[in-house]
């Protein structure tokens, strides 16, 4: 994948270009300077590369699947990637990451909502770098779940039931992710917010210490009802201290992260620097440590259990409803990073109840969405489109293995608006078989809805038939309705015309070749060095011709006959080039325009836009006709 990094450091403008780098789950996250000089196209092009998303701020990201992290280790170690401000998340020109980001949002909408793209971020930055390990202990959950459905074992998930001691063991291998998630969550959140992370970990790890969970056995613990709730309470110096089981929460320790991420820059503004090593993180816990145990962990708990039983009444109300809202809203929650405080609310379900109600009907929107990417395969396999495929087979590979749906989002669906109409439909359908058969699909842990977890749902028949039903549906969808509009079908057959009409060009020009007629948009070499040429060398060269100069009689020919087919040079007002391989053409009326003989002329492919405006797919040589029209609507020589 060497090679993929230095290729996809080029593609972004090279590394004085990149401001910061950093990486999620499946992406790259570049923040460049300019993001106007990146060559998508050629990005898309490279080995490895699943598809790329630009974004508003000078912002693009690219979709790399399961090797993110090694092919952002190895662009780190490039030796041009020394001075680029990309190791560590670092930046340029004296601005910190964050620095570039706040640039980033005050620019357009972001400025005006900057408090909330902070909160979201903030969210999905303490959990993402625990994907991987989330991912591992779901495994082993479904393994859990499979023993206990085959009757090798009892209700694993029920802390009551004896296991034999092997039973436990492996039990245990799972819980050590979820009990102490907790302190992972708060490590990940105080970094985040740009204190010693160690000190968030220190504040939380408190509450979860055995000895005091055992407080509540005290002979001076004592019950109290709060809001409703009856806990246990034990007084320290006469302040009544609550006692909860922080295992498995993710509400307090991303309260504390967010008290104590201000309190830190806070002591650092008005502490030496050369005390700050010691009294910092001392005042930082001497503050943080009882705040948290008596005020912000017991608020965090009833935060969440607040927002659990909103969920939960909407599920207790209609289960039909529910079944169907949930697989509807994921489609437009995960793009935007709202699907965060959902999965918290999954993790307190499974301490709280013992099982959770969402991931079965999210289930739906997950299988819907890999049912379209597989239409999409299908697609690519039949059009012959190499690079898609390549994108669709690594993007189902990650769907319905691990469970994750970024690389056919944000590879795929979010590429092409075609898609999303089809995958909600495959949602819906996903959605009206659990809500007919009933609902309540339940799960005893978190778990990456895939093939592999199937067996960790208690509805197994019921839940099989929904992903099967959504996955189905959006798939055949996709088929049946293309995931590409008639103009993008169109560029693309032009573009494969085009390079298979490079390498017969390239044939011709050999000794011994035969020189035959090049499709549409490409014009043959002229082996015997007489007639027009075009710019010599390389594109961006020097030295290279004015894209006039460089029309050669062929295109000339073909630039007539398309005029004469849109009406003749009359009904053309402009020409243009654009996206490299389309002429916009604007008409006077297009009732003259006579698609059949663009065709016979040997277009690929004519779209009309709106009423007066037409796209035409020319394939690799756009400029060159572009020129040609141009000038002969507007009466000049060519060549």
């Amino acid at each position: 994948m060497s090679n993929s990094a230095q290729q996809i450091v080029d593609a972004v403008g090279g590394p004085d270009n990149i401001a910061s780098l950093t990486h999620c789950a499946t992406r790259l996250r570049f923040q460049l300077n300019d993001a106007s000089v990146v060559d998508a196209k050629k990005v898309d092009s490279i080995d490895g590369v699943m598809g790329s998303v630009p974004q508003a701020g000078e912002r693009y990201q690219v979709i790399i699947g399961g090797a993110v992290q090694s092919v952002y280790n190895e662009i780190n170690a490039l030796p041009a990637m020394a001075n680029a401000g990309a190791n560590s998340g670092g930046a340029k020109g004296g601005q910190s990451a964050e620095d570039i980001k706040a640039a980033a949002r005050a620019q357009g909408p972001r400025g005006k909502f900057s408090w909330l793209d902070n909160f979201f971020e903030f969210l999905s930055d303490s959990f993402r770098p625990i994907l991987g390990a989330l991912l591992g202990a779901s495994l082993f959950i479904t393994f859990m779940a499979l023993m206990g459905t085959l009757g090798v074992i009892g209700n694993w998930a029920d802390p009551r039931t004896d296991l034999p001691a092997s039973w436990q063991f492996v039990n245990f291998m799972w819980q050590s992710v979820f009990v102490f998630l907790p302190l992972m969550v708060a490590y990940n959140a105080t970094k985040k917010l740009g204190a010693d992370p160690w000190v968030g970990f220190a504040v939380m790890a408190l509450v979860m210490l055995p000895g005091f969970s055992a407080m509540a056995e005290h002979p001076d613990a004592y019950q109290a009802s709060i809001a409703g709730t009856d806990v246990t309470l034990v007084d320290i110096f006469g302040v009544p201290l609550t006692i909860f089981g922080y295992g498995s929460q993710v509400f307090p320790p991303l309260l504390m992260a967010a008290v104590l991420g201000p309190l830190y820059k806070g002591l650092k503004k008005i502490i030496p620097a050369n005390l700050q090593l010691i009294f910092v993180p001392f005042l930082s816990m001497l503050i943080m440590l009882p705040l948290t145990a008596f005020l912000i962990g017991p608020i965090g708990v009833f935060a969440g259990a607040g927002l659990a039983n909103v969920l939960q009444s909407v599920n207790d109300f209609s289960p039909f409803i529910f079944a169907i809202i949930i697989p509807l809203a994921y489609p437009f929650m995960v793009p935007l990073g709202l699907h965060w405080p959902i999965n918290a609310i999954m993790l307190l379900n499974i301490q709280t109840l013992g099982f959770d109600y969402i991931q079965g009907p999210m289930g739906a929107w997950n299988f819907a969405c890999f049912g379209a990417t597989a239409g999409v395969l299908f697609l690519a396999v039949k059009d012959k489109e190499v690079q898609m495929r390549q994108t669709a087979t690594g993007a189902l590979a990650a769907g319905l293995l691990g469970g994750i749906s970024e690389p056919s989002l944000y590879g795929i669906h979010l590429r092409f608006k075609r898609i999303y109409p089809l995958m909600l439909v495959g949602c819906l359908v996903g959605g009206l078989v659990q809500g007919f058969g009933g609902g309540q699909v339940h799960t005893n842990a978190f778990v990456f809805t895939s093939l592999l977890t199937i067996p960790a749902f208690d509805r197994i028949g019921l839940y099989a038939l929904s992903i099967g039903g959504a996955f189905l549906v959006a798939m055949l969808l996709v088929i049946i309705f293309d995931y590409r509009t008639p103009e993008q079908r169109a560029e693309a057959k032009a573009a494969k015309a085009a390079a298979e009409g490079q390498d017969v060009a390239g044939d011709a020009s050999m000794p011994g070749g035969v020189a035959g007629a090049a499709p549409a948009g490409v014009a043959a070499a002229d082996t015997a060095g007489t007639g027009s040429t075009r710019a010599a060398g390389a594109a961006g060269s020097a030295n290279a011709a004015d894209p006039k100069d460089a029309v050669n009689d062929d295109e000339q020919a073909k630039a007539s006959q398309w005029l004469a087919a849109l009406g003749g040079p009359e009904n053309v007002t402009q020409t243009d080039a654009v996206a490299e391989t389309r002429l916009r053409v604007e008409v006077k009326d297009s009732a003259k325009v006579d698609q059949d003989a663009l065709k016979s002329a040997g277009l690929p492919g004519a779209v009309q836009v709106s009423s007066n405006l037409w796209h035409l797919v020319v394939g690799s040589d756009a400029n060159q006709y572009a020129a040609a029209m141009a000038a002969k609507v507007g009466g000049q020589p060519v060549g």
